[in-house]
């Protein structure tokens, strides 16, 4: 049976968080849009957030990055933790974390894609982190932050109990060009979104959501340090997302193939498709290209889930990861999915 995790104190208006870079330190290469997001996290959310050394150090180690992770939930005047951007290597700094430390100084912590890797290991430690919200690409939005991502995260900060996430009508999977000046001041244009599309049995599940971007999951079975037990997921609401990597079919399929081989995608009562990111900067991107391949990531995900988990409920399309808007996630709050009434209900 899944283990229930605590939620750590909200912040409040006025309180002071820390923006911290436990991947990239981009801050450090694009600052226009990070002092955008910082600017908003101050006027828009009345927060007043605060940099350590590492947040913009380019080339900071592993290690020199975990202890700004040490010192931001030490410090009783920091009442949440906010990543800044994501990267490729936060795997390596999860060695040099304190266990003890962080578990006795719960904070909540909010970022996705490499962030994935933090979020798992709060998750050992019985702590519930967010699965969203980085400071230069959903506060840094270009021109304003989309409504729905800012009342997401607004919620998810400061405002315990349940929210139905909102179906959006349109979005986009554009990258502005932080090296253009010029492109962070207008809001992205956004085209329709298909809705999500509902399979598997019309029942209603509830459980911890557990998961993230798919990338750095594979990293987790790879390397298998971090991981629970197989059985510790059992009724868990599985999040799986993927990057601006774009990452094939192919190798989406090889990955639940695993994750269903070892018998953990069996686990899970429901499984939520984050809406796939097709195309990124100089990438070719035609529109009948985007669409067939997210058509295909679907063909592979529904695949081995009629194989390995046919009685999850799922949903693909959901708008929580690389596109925009994003909608927050509880990583290891509890997630509600009706397959009959066809609504997801998550407990910030």
């Amino acid at each position: 049976m899944t283990t229930r995790l605590t939620y750590p104190p909200k912040p409040r208006p006025g309180d002071r968080v820390a923006v911290l870079s436990p991947s990239a330190a981009l801050p450090a290469v694009f600052p226009i849009p990070f002092e955008l997001g910082l600017r908003r996290l101050r006027t828009e959310f009345a927060l007043d957030p605060v940099e350590f050394a590492t947040t913009r150090m380019l080339g900071a180690s592993p290690q020199q990055r975990a202890e700004d992770l040490h010192a931001a939930f030490a410090d009783p005047q920091i009442a949440a933790v906010l990543i800044s951007i994501g990267g490729d290597d936060q795997l390596k700094v999860l060695r040099h974390l304190d266990a003890q430390l962080l578990a006795a100084h719960p904070k909540p912590v909010f970022g996705y894609s490499d962030a994935t890797n933090l979020l798992h290991y709060l998750w050992r430690l019985g702590i519930v982190g967010y699965h969203g919200g980085a400071v230069m690409v959903q506060w840094g939005r270009p021109g304003a932050m989309h409504p729905l991502t800012r009342e997401s995260l607004r919620r998810a900060l400061f405002e315990p109990g349940e929210w139905e996430l909102p179906e959006p009508d349109a979005f986009t999977d554009a990258d502005p060009d932080w090296a253009e000046p010029a492109a962070l001041t207008t809001a992205p244009v956004l085209e329709p979104a298909p809705a999500w599309s509902w399979y598997g049995p019309a029942r209603r599940v509830s459980g911890p959501g557990w998961g993230g971007c798919l990338e750095i999951i594979d990293f987790q079975l790879r390397t298998g340090r971090w991981m629970q037990p197989d059985e510790e997921y059992a009724g868990a609401v599985l999040l799986l997302e993927t990057s601006e990597e774009l990452p094939s079919a192919s190798f989406v399929a090889r990955v639940l193939m695993c994750l269903g081989e070892r018998g953990l995608l069996g686990q899970f009562a429901a499984v939520l498709v984050g809406r796939a990111k097709a195309r990124f900067l100089g990438t070719p991107h035609p529109p009948e290209q985007r669409q067939a391949y997210r058509e295909q990531q679907h063909q592979a995900v529904l695949a081995a889930l009629t194989e390995y988990a046919p009685d999850a409920v799922v949903v693909l399309d959901v708008d929580f990861g690389h596109t925009d808007p994003q909608l927050v996630l509880p990583h290891g709050g509890e997630i509600t999915v009706d397959g009959r009434a066809r609504k997801i209900t998550v407990r910030y």
